[in-house]
């Protein structure tokens, strides 16, 4: 626990000046912390939590931030003594390292089930006046999809502001972008990034909320971006762009930086921010980026999050793209929404054509000169066995072995687009793209410089043994445009990431998926479609994948519904999400993994797929409040004063432990010891909301996972007026002898409750997991 700089005092305590800071010298390079102090501690001599922090200070110290709204506390650039030393003071309760997160990255309204003249879309007048927050690279105003035509005026209930700066004026912000922040503290004072690592790269970069990556305009256009016609990417997806909640406001926090990541104390500072300038929704498509899952009190996603949902803001988190390894799911707290990827039914195929007349499908956003059938060698750098060729990484292509060729390049480590580049300097004509065994069949569209097809596993295998068997192999590659009403659609994306949830297996985690493969919406002027400093194309929109972009469709979505329904929570509106979620695709057949094409399960797909024709009105919803949140951290054990790391307020866990798999969640898994024999059960407790007609009657319909016993108590449910919350319980009984768990570890159900016109459906997971 040490070693996560992590110190909770359980002592009480008079305050006295106790200097935060005693001199050091000769120290060595500075890092950025983040301090959780107990504002209850304040004296009241001070005006402010930061007059309070600065008048304890011995020594001039850089404070960054500092926190009031969903964090207290500040960070600051200390030595690690210094660090130490405020550590001593008896009013901080916690204190982390800064750590560097990373990003996770038209037709897509029409698949999730809105439509212009009924339903979701009229319903909530398209989620106008609805605040949304983004927190991401920041934004393109000038782009269409930012248009505040015929918009009224800004939501008087709105306290931010519109921060200028290089290349952004306050008439950049409109009716429609109505905020616009940027925060670079922590990445400027980051070792490698602050002074000595040269800080913000002005010459790629923008010191202002504009858009230098283009991932922030992409992903704040899909939320809530407005109708532009004759869209499209050089062609691709040709169409109407247009975001999920057309008519909801944009609130642009700028916490990402190109080449560089997003730093903790920016997000932090941003979530305070948009908290205080009254957002109604934050999206968020960052998480950790290197596979591990810190505790909800060292995280400041969760921490931030938790201040958000406890003042009744919805925050959407993106999944994270490591899958389908099994246990990638990232951004795991309960209070977040954690969005998964999957497919919609438009596709851009291209195919490689072999010297032997076969044919193997693929895709590819090549918007260049064809090969137009030209048969040319093609080439495997990868079969000398050396690692860096076979990925097609910087300088690693002999040119005369590549010249004038088509190269087969490995799926990994480097960019896919730039691996082309490296083809294209080492003289080749062309690439194909392989998957390899970890990206299966999954495959993802990309705006290459040079004639590319992105080809699966089993096809690359196919090339390869093509190859080695000819020596004079060839081919040629074709490009065949936008192809829409592809079957099977939705299908879970490869990348997506994988429950189940490696922090507390009790929280099924993804909670749904959306749309997050090949998505069309607004790009900056700043690069091109690739994203790479040698590619000069301009575009307005671009095709991006990845659980970024599944992210805003589920938070334009909560706009829609907070629109729609003004009094639901951040929970009720989660729930009447996930309830209502499809479990099956366009040919009514259960969705697949792409991965695999084999049947997916909620460990790939949480609850399902996003469904908004249903979701306005879901029958029941399953509704958390703060005290839920603070009884399941009491059930997994945090003690009182690292409660409070994550919800400012002191708490008090109750005497008798409350169970973690007992919070009033749309799902349920069941967690059995492999130590227990014979036969076990466990009882889980849950509560509804009749959010439908007042008189309604619910009935339970169970579907058991293979060799579980699932039983419900009282098995209806009759609502009154009066009577809106009805409990019931639900006992999971497993035989050991019979349990038979499939290759992910676990088997799959569902309960839900039906009234001839709603079906609420909660997954269920049963497992078993070694004792500790």
């Amino acid at each position: 626990m040490a070693s996560l700089l992590l110190l909770t005092l359980f002592l009480c305590f008079t305050f006295t000046s106790i200097p935060f800071f005693s001199p050091v010298y000769s120290e060595p390079a500075a890092k950025t912390y983040i301090f959780r102090v107990d504002s209850f501690s304040k004296p009241a001599v001070f005006p402010t939590h930061y007059h309070w922090y600065s008048s304890e200070f011995t020594e001039p110290v850089n404070i960054l931030h500092v926190y009031d709204n969903v964090f207290h506390g500040f960070s600051a650039s200390l030595s690690p003594s210094q660090a130490a030393s405020v550590l001593q003071h008896p009013s901080i309760l916690a204190s982390f390292e800064d750590r560097r997160r990373q990003l996770h990255t038209t037709r897509s309204p029409q698949f999730l089930g809105l439509r212009n003249q009924k339903g979701l879309w009229s319903e909530s007048d398209y989620g106008s006046d609805v605040i949304v927050g983004v927190l991401d690279t920041g934004i393109w105003p000038e782009r269409r999809s930012f248009s505040d035509l015929n918009l009224g005026p800004v939501p008087t209930r709105w306290k931010g502001v519109c921060e200028t700066g290089d290349k952004f004026t306050a008439q950049n912000c409109n009716r429609k972008i109505i905020g616009a922040r940027f925060f670079s503290k922590g990445h400027e004072a980051a070792p490698g990034f602050g002074p000595i690592g040269g800080g913000i790269n002005d010459t790629v970069e923008f010191r202002s909320p504009r858009d230098a990556d283009g991932h922030g305009t992409h992903t704040a256009s899909t939320a809530a971006g407005r109708h532009a016609f004759r869209a499209s990417m050089s062609g691709y997806a040709s169409g109407i762009a247009k975001g999920v909640a057309p008519k909801a406001r944009l609130a642009v926090y700028k916490v990402c930086w190109k080449n560089s990541g997003c730093f903790d104390s920016d997000i932090l500072a941003a979530f305070d921010a948009a908290v205080s300038d009254g957002v109604d929704v934050i999206s968020i498509s960052i998480g950790g980026g290197d596979g591990i899952s810190s505790p909800y009190y060292l995280d400041p996603i969760a921490i931030g999050a938790y201040g958000a949902v406890s003042r009744g803001v919805f925050v959407s988190s993106s999944a994270g793209n490591d899958g389908p390894n099994g246990m990638s799911v990232t951004n795991l707290a309960p209070w977040l929404t954690t969005v998964g990827a999957g497919t919609i039914d438009r596709n851009f195929p291209a195919e490689v054509i072999l010297g032997d007349g076969r044919k193997l499908s693929g895709v590819s956003l090549y918007a260049g000169k064809p090969l137009s059938g030209k048969m040319y060698p093609i080439v495997y750098p990868g079969k000398s066995g050396v690692l860096s060729a076979s990925l097609c990484m910087e300088n690693s292509l002999d040119p005369h072995l590549v010249r004038g060729k088509i190269v087969i390049c490995d799926r990994g480590s480097n960019p896919r687009v730039a691996k082309g580049l490296v083809v294209s300097k080492a003289g080749g004509v062309g690439m194909i793209l392989t998957n390899g065994v970890s990206n299966g069949e999954g495959l993802v569209g990309d705006a290459h410089l040079i004639p590319t097809c992105a080809i699966g596993a089993n096809e690359g295998d196919a090339i390869k043994a093509y190859i080695s068997k000819n020596p004079t192999a060839s081919a040629t590659l074709n490009f065949h445009g936008t192809v829409i009403g592809v079957k099977p659609a939705p299908v879970v994306a490869s990348f997506s990431g994988r429950g189940p949830n490696g922090l507390n297996p009790e929280i099924l985690k993804p909670d749904l998926i959306a749309p997050g493969v090949n998505i069309l919406a607004a790009w900056t002027d700043a690069v091109g479609p690739t994203g790479l400093d040698l590619d000069n194309r301009k575009a307005e929109f671009n095709i991006l994948s990845g659980t970024s972009m599944a992210c805003p469709h589920v938070s334009g979505a909560a706009a829609l519904l907070k629109s729609a329904h003004p009094d639901w929570s951040p929970a009720a509106i989660r729930s009447a999400m996930m309830t209502t979620a499809s479990l099956v695709d366009n040919r009514l057949q259960p969705m697949t993994d792409e991965a695999t094409g084999k049947p997916a399960s909620p460990y790939d797909y949480g609850a399902g797929h996003l469904n908004l024709d249903l979701a306005l009105d879901p029958g029941l919803v399953y509704d958390l409040a703060n005290q839920d949140y603070v009884s399941f951290l009491c059930a997994i054990e945090y003690g009182p004063k690292t409660i409070q790391v994550i919800t400012k307020s002191p708490v008090n866990c109750p005497m008798r432990k409350p169970l973690p798999e007992n919070l009033n969640y749309p799902s349920i898994a069941a967690l059995f010891s492999t130590a227990s024999k014979g036969v076990s059960s466990k009882t889980f407790f849950r509560t509804v909301t009749n959010v439908g007609d007042a008189n309604g009657v619910y009935r339970v319909k169970i579907e058991a996972p293979k060799g579980v016993t699932v039983s419900v108590k009282p098995a209806k449910l009759v609502f009154t007026e009066k009577v809106r919350k009805l409990s019931y319980y639900v006992t999971i009984t497993v035989d050991s002898k019979n349990l038979v768990l499939n290759d992910s570890g676990a088997v799959f159900g569902s309960l839900s409750w039906v009234d001839g016109k709603h079906v609420v459906r909660s997954p269920i997971v049963v497992t078993q997991m070694s004792p500790l």
